[in-house]
Protein backbone atom coordinates (compact mmCIF):
# COMPACT_ATOMS: atom_id res chain seq x y z
CA UNK A 1 0.00 0.00 0.00
CA UNK A 2 1.28 3.11 -1.20
CA UNK A 3 -0.06 7.22 0.18
CA UNK A 4 -2.61 8.50 -1.68
CA UNK A 5 -4.00 12.14 -2.27
CA UNK A 6 -6.80 12.89 -0.63
CA UNK A 7 -9.25 14.24 -3.39
CA UNK A 8 -11.29 16.52 -0.82
CA UNK A 9 -8.56 17.86 1.04
CA UNK A 10 -5.92 17.26 -1.57
CA UNK A 11 -3.38 16.07 0.96
CA UNK A 12 -1.27 13.00 0.61
CA UNK A 13 -2.64 10.59 3.23
CA UNK A 14 -1.62 7.11 4.71
CA UNK A 15 -2.85 3.78 5.06
CA UNK A 16 -2.11 2.26 8.93
CA UNK A 17 0.31 -0.43 6.70
CA UNK A 18 2.29 2.09 5.51
CA UNK A 19 2.32 4.32 8.60
CA UNK A 20 3.41 1.00 10.45
CA UNK A 21 5.92 0.57 8.35
CA UNK A 22 6.97 4.16 8.21
CA UNK A 23 7.35 4.87 12.13
CA UNK A 24 7.43 1.52 13.72
CA UNK A 25 4.30 1.81 15.90
CA UNK A 26 1.89 -1.86 15.73
CA UNK A 27 -1.39 -0.77 14.57
CA UNK A 28 -2.29 -1.27 18.33
CA UNK A 29 0.51 1.66 19.50
CA UNK A 30 -1.31 3.75 16.81
CA UNK A 31 -4.86 2.79 18.20
CA UNK A 32 -3.67 2.93 21.33
CA UNK A 33 -2.26 6.71 21.04
CA UNK A 34 -5.34 7.68 19.05
CA UNK A 35 -7.83 6.45 22.34
CA UNK A 36 -5.53 8.12 24.70
CA UNK A 37 -5.09 11.56 23.03
CA UNK A 38 -1.64 11.42 22.30
CA UNK A 39 -2.78 11.22 18.32
CA UNK A 40 -5.45 13.47 17.43
CA UNK A 41 -8.06 11.59 16.03
CA UNK A 42 -7.18 10.21 13.21
CA UNK A 43 -9.54 10.98 10.11
CA UNK A 44 -10.79 7.77 8.10
CA UNK A 45 -12.51 7.55 4.61
CA UNK A 46 -16.14 6.37 3.61
CA UNK A 47 -15.40 3.21 4.76
CA UNK A 48 -13.81 4.04 8.33
CA UNK A 49 -10.50 3.15 7.60
CA UNK A 50 -7.75 5.55 9.13
CA UNK A 51 -6.06 7.53 6.51
CA UNK A 52 -3.31 9.88 8.02
CA UNK A 53 -2.19 13.10 7.00
CA UNK A 54 1.65 13.97 6.44
CA UNK A 55 1.10 15.55 9.94
CA UNK A 56 0.25 12.82 11.50
CA UNK A 57 3.50 11.17 10.26
CA UNK A 58 5.58 13.82 11.65
CA UNK A 59 3.82 13.94 14.85
CA UNK A 60 4.40 10.39 15.15
CA UNK A 61 7.73 10.91 14.38
CA UNK A 62 8.12 13.15 17.16
CA UNK A 63 6.19 10.52 19.25
CA UNK A 64 8.91 7.77 18.39
CA UNK A 65 11.69 9.89 19.40
CA UNK A 66 10.11 10.54 22.88
CA UNK A 67 9.29 7.16 23.50
CA UNK A 68 12.69 5.98 22.52
CA UNK A 69 14.64 8.27 25.45
CA UNK A 70 12.44 6.80 27.63
CA UNK A 71 9.81 9.70 28.33
CA UNK A 72 6.88 8.47 30.17
CA UNK A 73 3.30 8.19 28.72
CA UNK A 74 2.36 10.51 31.23
CA UNK A 75 5.26 13.10 29.96
CA UNK A 76 4.31 12.87 25.97
CA UNK A 77 0.51 13.60 26.96
CA UNK A 78 1.69 16.63 28.48
CA UNK A 79 3.85 18.20 26.20
CA UNK A 80 0.94 17.20 23.33
CA UNK A 81 -1.39 19.24 25.15
CA UNK A 82 1.21 22.03 25.41
CA UNK A 83 1.54 21.51 21.75
CA UNK A 84 -1.84 21.32 20.90
CA UNK A 85 -2.47 24.50 23.33
CA UNK A 86 -0.86 26.52 21.25
CA UNK A 87 2.72 28.69 20.17
CA UNK A 88 2.11 30.46 24.15
CA UNK A 89 3.31 26.95 25.44
CA UNK A 90 6.76 27.07 23.84
CA UNK A 91 8.48 27.83 27.18
CA UNK A 92 7.24 25.21 28.76
CA UNK A 93 7.71 22.94 25.74
CA UNK A 94 11.20 23.87 25.94
CA UNK A 95 11.51 22.84 30.02
CA UNK A 96 9.89 20.02 29.23
CA UNK A 97 12.32 18.97 26.62
CA UNK A 98 15.18 20.64 28.46
CA UNK A 99 14.29 18.50 31.38
CA UNK A 100 13.86 15.20 29.33
CA UNK A 101 17.30 15.80 27.98
CA UNK A 102 18.85 15.91 31.34
CA UNK A 103 17.59 12.53 31.77
CA UNK A 104 18.52 11.06 27.98
CA UNK A 105 22.26 12.56 29.04
CA UNK A 106 22.12 10.43 32.04
CA UNK A 107 21.37 7.79 30.67
CA UNK A 108 23.71 7.78 27.86
CA UNK A 109 26.56 8.78 31.21
CA UNK A 110 25.11 5.18 32.32
CA UNK A 111 25.57 3.32 28.94
CA UNK A 112 29.15 4.48 28.32
CA UNK A 113 29.85 3.35 32.29
CA UNK A 114 28.36 0.03 31.53
CA UNK A 115 30.20 -0.36 27.81
CA UNK A 116 33.42 0.50 29.52
CA UNK A 117 32.63 -2.25 31.83
CA UNK A 118 31.89 -4.66 28.76
CA UNK A 119 35.39 -3.58 27.45
CA UNK A 120 37.25 -4.38 30.17
CA UNK A 121 36.10 -7.89 30.33
CA UNK A 122 36.45 -8.64 26.66
CA UNK A 123 39.96 -7.42 27.00
CA UNK A 124 40.25 -9.58 30.45
CA UNK A 125 39.11 -12.89 28.82
CA UNK A 126 41.09 -11.99 25.59
CA UNK A 127 44.12 -11.91 28.02
CA UNK A 128 43.30 -15.50 28.92
CA UNK A 129 43.64 -16.65 25.83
Amino acid sequence: MHSRWDPDTRERVHPPAEVVEETGFSIDTLRYYEKIGLLERVDRNAAGQRRFSEEDIGWLGMLRCLRDTGMPIATMLRFAELVRAGDHTIPERIELLEEHDRTVQAQIGNLVERQRYIHHKISYYRSVL
